[in-house]
């Protein structure tokens, strides 16, 4: 992760080890197990695509989230931001931590739209065809106008 991190913390212009939770133990990357944050941060760049769920083909939002949660913890979610918007715990935007998924109306729908908060503000994103896996402030006013709402999935949700 080394070079990785530093590329991203000059490219970013800001640390990317500071958004990495502080819940991933050295036992953990050692086991070469990953938060949905880090396995979020691999995937910075990677095209958007309708429908896509994988590094290869291209994202679009749920499915760089279940792909990330699959990947970090081998927790099935489905590919809907509306069914995704369901699960695990609502928590308040003063209580946000790296991991937890933020929701947005960005189509006159609430909950069409969803990121992975990684702290100091920012989540981490598949935008629009077009754009590619990016971290943004949810200070920008466009994202700070839509915010629906914040969930927390656990290590061990239930698969739907």
């Amino acid at each position: 992760m080394g070079h990785n991190v530093l590329f991203l913390s000059a490219f970013l212009g800001f640390s990317v080890t500071a958004f990495l939770p502080v819940a991933a133990s050295a036992a953990k990357m050692e086991a070469g197990i990953a938060s949905p944050v880090e396995q979020a941060f691999q995937a910075l760049g990677t095209r958007y695509r309708y429908g896509g769920s994988s590094p290869a083909t291209g994202f679009d939002c749920s499915g760089l989230i279940a792909h990330v949660f699959e990947q970090a913890w081998g927790v099935s979610l489905p590919h809907s931001v509306r069914a995704q918007s369901q699960l695990g715990v609502r928590i308040r935007r003063a209580e946000l931590a790296p991991g937890d998924l933020v929701f947005y109306n960005t189509r006159g729908s609430p909950y069409s739209h969803v990121g992975i908060y990684v702290g100091e503000d920012r989540f981490i994103h598949a935008p629009r065809p077009g754009g590619a896996v990016r971290v943004e402030s949810m200070k920008i006013g466009y994202w700070a106008k839509r915010y629906n709402g914040s969930r927390r999935i656990a290590a061990s949700q239930p698969e739907s």
